[in-house]
């Protein structure tokens, strides 16, 4: 993890396996959040895992965020009533309710709380932190100025970052994916922020998984360049710019075999089937052995999204031995640099097409992005960024305990 004024902390170190079992001895993490499963995306995914890998060390962790009719009953998964956003229905909205999140919290005793989202649930959870002393620290996950300028709204307004730069400054720590999204909340007089990246399940994403039979499934023979994308179906995620990249790859190759298959879903789905080329694919979400067989069976990914602070496709992507195709912003370049994956200028559909042909007649260059990608997943360890974020953790609670010792009156 590194510090926000350029200070820099070893890297990240997996504890040994005696270690990790009392890694978090005595941590008590209550986490707030707007999102959570069985909602699928990058967030709900990292902050299950969250939960998984506290207990797995030996503490105890605990979940606050929003009603969903999918969800299933967990002691462990507090949920607070809410209503779906009428313009994206897959979103639950909650209004702050401090009250509430003091009673769960007094209850629940934590050491430390942990809010993923500024608003709702995470603002009720800031206030009940601080009415009861808890040390508070904060995630960024979704760049809320890359929102502002793809729906062109401009910039994010002085407001709104003043917003957000108390929301998070409240906290003692502010933790970033990636070291682009640091450097412009530092840009924004952000503090205490640390890096808190994103790894891999290597046992999950793997080249082993290719599948011809898939393939065949999906229409796709030998001799054909099969181009692919996973995650949600959104307007932000850039879906515009890829189907009429598809569209544009269609018309320039004439009677050569490149095929597209889409894998997810969201409010943009109807309008990215009747608007993409004939024959594309489109299969859902998927899960499990399915969703790793349709990653590795692929020749090439594309991920036109501008609006990702991480991007957690990307690295199960290069982990599954796929070369990678991303448009061009900070958090995809960080991720593609040194050879791992090929950029496009973002919101360029003729850019996209001319990368995805060039990539398509150069299996060359397809092989070094292959093993460049490849060999970034292999040591993209969860277990050692958890070990890490636990050791933070653990220091932040330390910082907290000294500065009330030394404010007790003796």
């Amino acid at each position: 993890m590194s510090g926000s004024a350029g200070a820099s902390r070893a890297a990240p170190r997996s504890a040994s396996a005696a270690e990790r079992p009392s890694l978090a001895g005595g941590v008590r993490l209550a986490v707030f959040s707007d999102t959570w499963l069985p909602q699928v995306n990058g967030v709900t995914r990292t902050l299950d895992r969250l939960v998984k890998a506290i207990r797995a060390r030996g503490g105890d962790a605990r979940a606050w965020t929003t009603s969903d009719p999918g969800a299933q009953p967990d002691a462990d998964i507090v949920r607070y009533p809410s209503r779906s956003f009428w313009a994206y229905p897959q979103l639950q909205l909650a209004r702050p309710d401090a009250a509430w999140a003091t009673r769960e919290l007094t209850a629940f005793r934590p050491t430390l709380v942990h809010a993923s989202t500024p608003f709702g649930i995470g603002l009720g959870g800031r206030s009940a932190a601080k009415r009861l002393g808890v040390p508070f620290v904060t995630s960024y996950h979704t760049s809320l100025s890359a929102y502002a300028k793809f729906y062109h709204l401009g910039a994010l307004s002085a407001p709104g970052w003043a917003f957000l730069r108390w929301f998070h400054n409240s906290g003692r720590r502010t933790y970033c994916p990636t070291r682009a999204i640091e450097r412009e909340l530092v840009d924004h007089a952000f503090a205490g922020t640390r890096i808190w990246s994103r790894g891999i399940d290597a046992e999950r994403f793997s080249p082993s998984f290719r599948s011809p039979s898939l393939r065949a499934e999906l229409g796709v023979s030998d001799d054909t360049f099969l181009v692919t994308y996973i995650g949600r179906i959104a307007l932000e995620k850039g879906l515009d710019t890829l189907v009429k990249g598809m569209r544009e790859i269609v018309a320039r190759t004439g009677t050569r075999k490149i095929a597209f298959a889409l894998a997810g879903d969201g409010p943009y789905d109807e309008a990215c089937r009747r608007e993409a080329p004939a024959g594309t694919r489109f299969v859902g979400m998927l899960a499990g052995d399915r969703l790793s067989a349709f990653y590795a069976s692929g020749d090439l990914f594309v991920f036109p999204s501008v609006t990702d602070t991480f991007g957690n496709v990307l690295l199960e992507a290069m982990a599954s031995g796929l070369p990678v195709l991303g448009a061009d912003s900070g958090p995809t370049r960080e991720l593609l640099d040194e050879g791992r994956g090929a950029l496009f200028p973002a919101a360029n559909p003729g850019a996209l097409a001319t990368a995805v042909l060039a990539l398509a007649d150069d299996p060359a260059r397809r092989v070094r992005m292959r093993e460049a990608g490849l060999a970034y997943a292999r040591v993209r360890s969860w277990d050692a960024i958890f070990d890490d974020l636990v050791l933070d953790y653990r220091e932040a609670i330390a910082e907290a305990a000294a500065e009330a010792a030394a404010e007790t009156p003796r």
